[in-house]
């Protein structure tokens, strides 16, 4: 069977595989669509003032 220290090594590994799954999952669920609607909301904001300074010459 598994001696003590092959054990501990066997739970780090699993915890290090469960840490990496959710981060994951919050990249993917949160991090990645707050970036993406950030920078659209910035671009329309640009293209708003671009063309409110175009429309003021």
């Amino acid at each position: 069977m598994f001696e003590f220290d092959q054990y501990l090594g066997f739970l780090a590994f699993l915890t290090i595989l469960t840490i990496g799954f959710w981060l994951m999952i919050f990249l993917l669920t949160f991090v990645v669509p707050y970036w993406l609607i950030g920078n659209l909301r910035e671009m329309y904001k640009e293209r708003k003032e671009a063309k409110r300074a175009q429309s003021n010459k």
